[in-house]
Order: C-alpha cells, then sequence, then structure tokens
C-alpha cells in the first residue's frame, strides 16, 4: 500500500490566509504609512492604547504601508473588500481617492457642531463640493533648520544666511534642489505654482524659470550641495557641515549627533517674495465598508487628546483651531505652526502628482548644466501633457473572446490527442503517485505565479479605473511599439528602452562570467592558502541585500562627497560628474551590478569545478597539454553544461534588476538609464497609476524573456 502524501502545513497557512476571514463585530483595521519605530508611529500607538481604554469592546488592528505603495495598495484592496475600515493619508489625494470610491463622506465623525474646532484651512482641505472627507490630524510643511552655534540670530532673508560667515568647509544651505516639493517655496517666491489654476504645468513659466536659474545659482556658487539627497542633507547638517537645511517635522527625527538647532519658518529671498512651502493636511478616511465603530474611531483620532498625545510624542503641529498646550510649551511645533500658517495648500487634483517627476528630472538637467532652465522646463511640459493624454477608445471585444475561444478550444484539442495515444496513458498511470505529491506545490505555484502572470496580461487590455475602467484591446502595446507617435529611439520610447535594458543585461552578464571564471578557478587552485577566508569575503556583496548595496555606491559615486571621486583627485584627476552623461551613469550602475552578481557565478563555477574529474586532468597532462590547453580544451567544455543555465539565470535577474538601476542612478540623465522594468514601474506608481499600461509593459518583457531563453536552448543545446 502505498503513502498518501503529506498534508502540508504551509499549503493550511495559505488556504487560511486565502480564506474569507472571520473577524468579529467591532474589529477595526486601520492603514498608515508611519515608518517603523518613528515618532509618528509611536504616537499613533499612545493614541489607540488611549481609545481601547474607553472603548474595550472594539479591537483595533494596525497595518504599516510603505508610502510609495500606498495609493496603490488601498485602490486594489478596497474595491474587493479587503481593504481596512479607515486610513490615514495626505490630504492632496483625496480627489482621486473620491472619484474612485475609496471613501466615504466622514459625516458623524465630524458632527458640524465639532468643526468649528480645526484649523479652517485644514476643513478645506479635505472638503470636496461642500462635503467633509475627512477628519484633519495634523499639518505638515518645510521649514528652515538652523545650527544654533553657527547661525545665533535669525536671518532676515535667505540671503543673509547664504551670506553668513562660515568656517571652512560649512555650506551655508544643505537642501535638496533636485526635488520638486524642495523646490515649490522657491517657486512662490517668484510668483509661480506647480499647478496652473486651469490644470497647466506651471513650472514651465517665467517664474519657473527664475526660481529654477535663481536654485542653479546657489548651486554653482557652492552655497548648496551638487546632487544633494535627504540623507546626504541630513548627513551634512547632524555633522555641522552646514549652516541650515530645509525640512519638515519628519526631518529632526533622522537628525544624529549633538547638534544644537532650532527650526523657523523659510525667510523671504531679498527682493523677490516671500517663501511659501506646500502644506499637507494628514486626515482620517474612512472608507466605504466603514461602520459606527470606524467613525467613532476616526472621530477619536482627531480630538483634543489625540492632538496632545501626537505633538508630545509624535512632534507634529496638530490641525486643530487652537494649539494643544504641548504645541504651545514646544518652540519646534510652534515655528512649524506658524510655517503651515503662511503654507499654499497643496492642490488636490489628481493632476498635482504628474507634476513631481517631470520637474525631478527638469531641475535636476538644470542644476547639472545639461540644459537652459527655458528647455527643460518645456521639456518637462511635454512629459506632463504626454502623461495626462486621454485613455485609448474603448475596442469591441467580441473579435477578442472570440479569439481566446478558438485558442482554448485549439488547446483543448491538443491535450485530448495527446492524451489518447497509448504511450501517453501508459506514462499518465504510472506517474499518478508522482503528481499525488506535487499537487500542493503545483497548487502553490498556480496561485502565486501563474494567475498572477493571468491577471496582468488581461489588465493590459484595459484602462482606467474603478467605474472608469474600460476594454482597450491592443491599444496599450500599439502605442508601446509606435513610441506613443514620437521618435522611435525619442528618451523614454520603448526601443531606446530595450537597447538600453540589452546593452545592460550584455555587459553586466559578460563581467558576472568572467569574473565569476577568474575567481572560481583561482579559489580552486590546490596550492592557494587561506581559501576559506576569501570565499567568505568574496561572497559578502551576494550576502548583503541589493538595496543597500545600492545606496552604498550611489553615495560614493557622489560628484562632491563620494570616495570615488576623493580617490581621483588625490591622484590628480577632475571630479566626475558620474550621473551627468549617459556612459558614466551607466558605468555606476554597471559597477554596483557587477560587485552584487559576480559571487553567484564564482559559486557555481566552483561547484563545476569540483565535479570535473581529476584523472582526465591528469590524462591530459601526462598527454603533453599545458595548462592553458588543460583549461581551455578540458576544464571549459565540462563545467559548460552547469555554466549555461547560470547564465540564462543572471540574464533573466540582470534583465529585471530594478534596485540597481533605480536607487542608484534613478535613470539619470534624464531617464536614459532606466531599463524596461523600471519604466513599467513609472507608468504603473509615478505617472497617474496607469495599471494597464504598466501590464503592457510587464507582458513584452515576459515575452522577451521567454523568447530569449528558448533562443538561447536552441543555440547551445542546453535545457534552461
Amino acid at each position: 500500500m502505498r503513502p498518501s502524501p503529506p498534508l502540508s502545513l504551509p499549503l493550511l497557512a495559505a488556504l487560511a490566509l486565502l480564506s474569507p476571514s472571520l473577524a468579529r463585530a467591532g474589529d477595526l483595521t486601520l492603514w498608515h504609512a508611519y515608518r517603523e519605530g518613528g515618532a509618528e508611529q509611536e504616537a499613533l500607538r499612545a493614541i489607540l492604547a488611549r481609545f481601547q481604554e474607553r472603548h474595550p469592546e472594539t479591537r483595533v488592528t494596525t497595518l504599516a504601508v510603505p508610502f510609495e505603495g500606498y495609493a496603490s495598495k488601498l485602490g486594489a484592496a478596497i474595491p474587493a473588500g479587503n481593504g481596512p475600515s479607515l486610513f490615514i493619508d495626505a490630504h492632496e489625494r483625496v480627489a482621486d481617492y473620491q472619484r474612485r470610491g475609496l471613501v466615504a463622506p466622514a459625516g458623524g465623525a465630524l458632527p458640524p457642531e465639532e468643526r468649528p474646532g480645526f484649523a479652517p484651512a485644514s476643513l478645506d482641505a479635505v472638503s470636496l463640493g461642500g462635503q467633509l472627507y475627512g477628519i484633519p490630524l495634523s499639518r505638515k510643511c518645510l521649514a528652515l533648520y538652523l545650527n544654533s552655534e553657527l547661525i545665533p540670530q535669525d536671518p532676515p532673508d535667505l540671503e543673509a544666511l547664504l551670506d553668513a560667515p562660515l568656517g571652512p568647509g560649512v555650506l551655508p544651505l544643505a537642501h535638496v534642489a533636485g526635488a520638486a516639493y524642495m523646490h515649490a517655496p522657491f517657486l512662490s517666491a517668484f510668483g509661480g505654482a506647480m499647478l496652473g489654476p486651469d490644470g497647466s504645468y506651471g513650472l514651465d513659466s517665467e517664474a519657473g524659470r527664475r526660481s529654477t536659474e535663481y536654485v542653479a545659482g546657489l548651486a554653482r556658487r557652492g552655497k548648496i550641495p551638487e546632487e544633494a539627497s535627504g540623507s546626504l542633507v541630513n548627513e551634512l547638517f547632524s555633522s555641522g557641515k552646514a549652516a541650515g537645511a530645509i525640512g519638515g517635522p519628519w526631518t529632526a527625527g533622522d537628525l544624529k549627533g549633538s547638534v544644537r538647532y532650532r527650526v523657523i519658518p523659510l525667510p523671504p529671498l531679498r527682493g523677490v517674495g516671500p517663501m511659501k512651502p506646500l502644506l499637507t493636511v494628514e486626515a482620517a478616511f474612512l472608507t466605504p465598508q466603514a461602520g459606527e465603530e470606524a467613525r467613532e474611531l476616526a472621530r477619536f483620532l482627531g480630538s483634543e487628546d489625540a492632538a496632545q498625545i501626537r505633538a508630545q510624542v509624535g512632534r507634529t503641529v496638530s490641525a486643530r483651531a487652537r494649539p494643544s498646550e504641548a504645541e504651545r510649551s514646544d518652540p519646534f511645533l510652534l515655528a512649524f505652526a506658524r510655517a503651515a500658517d503662511g503654507a499654499i495648500p497643496m492642490p488636490t487634483s489628481p493632476l498635482m502628482r504628474l507634476t513631481f517627476e517631470p520637474a525631478d528630472r527638469a531641475l535636476r538637467k538644470v542644476l547639472r548644466g545639461d540644459a537652459p532652465a527655458d528647455v527643460a522646463l518645456r521639456e518637462a511640459a511635454h512629459r506632463f501633457d504626454d502623461v495626462r493624454r486621454p485613455p485609448p477608445a474603448p475596442a469591441a471585444s467580441g473579435p477578442y473572446l472570440l479569439l481566446l475561444g478558438l485558442l482554448t478550444l485549439l488547446g483543448a484539442g491538443y491535450l485530448v490527442r495527446e492524451g489518447r495515444q497509448a504511450a501517453a496513458q501508459g506514462e499518465l498511470r504510472r506517474s499518478l503517485p508522482a503528481y499525488a505529491y506535487i499537487a500542493q506545490a503545483l497548487l502553490a505555484v498556480t496561485v502565486l505565479v501563474i494567475g498572477p502572470l493571468i491577471v496582468g496580461a488581461g489588465t493590459s487590455f484595459f484602462a482606467g479605473r474603478g467605474d472608469t475602467l474600460r476594454f482597450v484591446g491592443l491599444a496599450h502595446y500599439a502605442e508601446i511599439l509606435t513610441a506613443r507617435g514620437g521618435p522611435l529611439l525619442a528618451s523614454g520610447s520603448f526601443y531606446l528602452v530595450l537597447l538600453v535594458t540589452l546593452l545592460w543585461t550584455l555587459a553586466n552578464v559578460s563581467l558576472h562570467l568572467l569574473l565569476g571564471l577568474f575567481f572560481g578557478l583561482l579559489l580552486s587552485h590546490p596550492t592557494l592558502r587561506f581559501k576559506a577566508l576569501y570565499r567568505v569575503l568574496l561572497i559578502v556583496p551576494w550576502a548583503v541585500p541589493s538595496y543597500v548595496t545600492a545606496l552604498a555606491w550611489k553615495g560614493m559615486f557622489h560628484r562632491q562627497f563620494g570616495a570615488i571621486n576623493a580617490i581621483l583627485m588625490a591622484l590628480g584627476a577632475e571630479p566626475v560628474a558620474w550621473f551627468s552623461r549617459f556612459a558614466t551613469a551607466f558605468s555606476a550602475n554597471l559597477a554596483t551590478n557587477v560587485w552584487l552578481g559576480f559571487p553567484f557565478m564564482m559559486v557555481v563555477t566552483l561547484g563545476a569545478i569540483t565535479a570535473v574529474p581529476q584523472d582526465v586532468l591528469e590524462a591530459a597532462e601526462v598527454d603533453g597539454a599545458t595548462r592553458w590547453q588543460r583549461l581551455r580544451l578540458v576544464t571549459l567544455p565540462l563545467i559548460k553544461p552547469v555554466l549555461l543555465p547560470a547564465v540564462a539565470l543572471g540574464a533573466v535577474w540582470t534583465f529585471n534588476m530594478f534596485n540597481v538601476v533605480f536607487l542608484v542612478s534613478g535613470g539619470d540623465p534624464d531617464g536614459t538609464t532606466d531599463i524596461l522594468v523600471s519604466e513599467a514601474y513609472r507608468w504603473a506608481f509615478t505617472r497617474d497609476a496607469q495599471v494597464g499600461y504598466a501590464a503592457a509593459y510587464a507582458v513584452l518583457i515576459f515575452l522577451l524573456l521567454f523568447g530569449g531563453t528558448r533562443a538561447l536552448n536552441r543555440l547551445t543545446g542546453a535545457r534552461v
């Protein structure tokens, strides 16, 4: 009697997760995007603990969702009934959420008699058409951090800070000049806005040109750092190498060291005007599934008690009309409260978020000196208009359904024909016990791999979201393959990105293979001492998470503070602006990924070499073969069957190596180092969440990889 296949515990767990949850009445789920271990998350926990004391019958579960994917996860979960009861998010998304049916009116969560307790601007920020859709919690905007030892007096304007006498190596201001959100206060000082009242691109204007040239001038004069990032700004200010820094209340939690600082609202630009940052109102939003318990929790989150905790623990400015006692006694919060009073609420139009990516690229081009401000901003406006173009027209679904039916019938006919053959039936009977044992793995692969592939492929035939979703057939593929009507090799076109991706894959895999072979052969040499130590050291790049390595290498390639340029200058060479040209930016990405990838090939080579019969090598040596001949004619042919699948697997990994490209170069300069997977990411998450268009990119990537591996199979005869 054959034993029955065991029922695995992981399968039971997966089935339990896939089955509907049996939540008891009174259970609430709250989503947020606070950083794990941050002050705001601790404040939320304290507020919920206070709520639980007063409502012991209600159990609240929280879920922290990464900010980058927050909106997309809400959009996927809430319509399916798997979303939260309420969630905390910024006010500028409320119009998009309301359009997609993700939020419900606040209603009884904030009765009219309690609304005077909130700042009018905060209520306006979460209102649409006179209807309140959220309970304001806090206000956030940018302000100026000042090193109290270097700048003892508050500067009357920004120029006073920039011209302050400082020691050698100290910058007047640490500022992320290449980020549109950080540039918005300068734009406002010149009378401009990121988004025009009519939905036009506001940065492509006289105010945009003047503000961009002003900031670029600061970088050329050495008043602000070059190629700055948020982490660099924090490091410069924390170490006393910057007298001031522009940041939000979240910046305080990232400052390290013992620097004494204070915060003031952003000062005006001399002879130009006041700098007004963008104001974000954080609010609690109810989902359509929310009940009375969720409304009660939302009401408590916006209460005075919660505001007091949020100020004491989270150190954030309340959205209420009167500051809490904790706010009045904290100069830090008072400064941000004054800054918020003079800030400009971010528009709730969904077009607002579309302005950031083209603006970031334009600002970085001007800062690097790659293009004049008017040219770069005109290109940004073109990208903005291209992304917001209307979706394709609906297509008739009948022909596609007919084709799908015919393909299904052909597939079924093929299976029936193969199954009727006597040999196939005999093999099937003999294999039934084996199929029983692999059924669990087959189910898992179907649910976790095949299912998402089918859903993703189906998504590529649709455009829009929610109630605007419509079938467009092959329109997305047509737009991609025709470069959206522009030049086939224009920046961002499918064909240019494909060429970069192929070059990226070929260069990486070649170097991975060469270095892996070199170190594998070196470590397999019988006379080499300390092999174990060398193996551990050479495996470290593979063991460290790729995003950690990518960020470390990005810092080393920094033009002003990077270790690589420091070495070049020590040798008498000029520093290199690594991300200002395609060749150098591509080289930076390549160096990072080679560092990450060669250990895999080294391990494969070591394993393959150990399987080479020693008697064959000895026979070749007896026959007079040199060491090079033994390597070329004996060792390499014997390990080739092992290396070819590894090369194919490495090519697939490299083709989709998102982390390195996104974190090191970020696509710079001007998106020329983006690969297909990073371009698909941008369409899905930064360009109005055009998921159908991104899904079409994903299908094309899959077809390219499938065809490439099959072609490699035929050329080499290997089983890949």
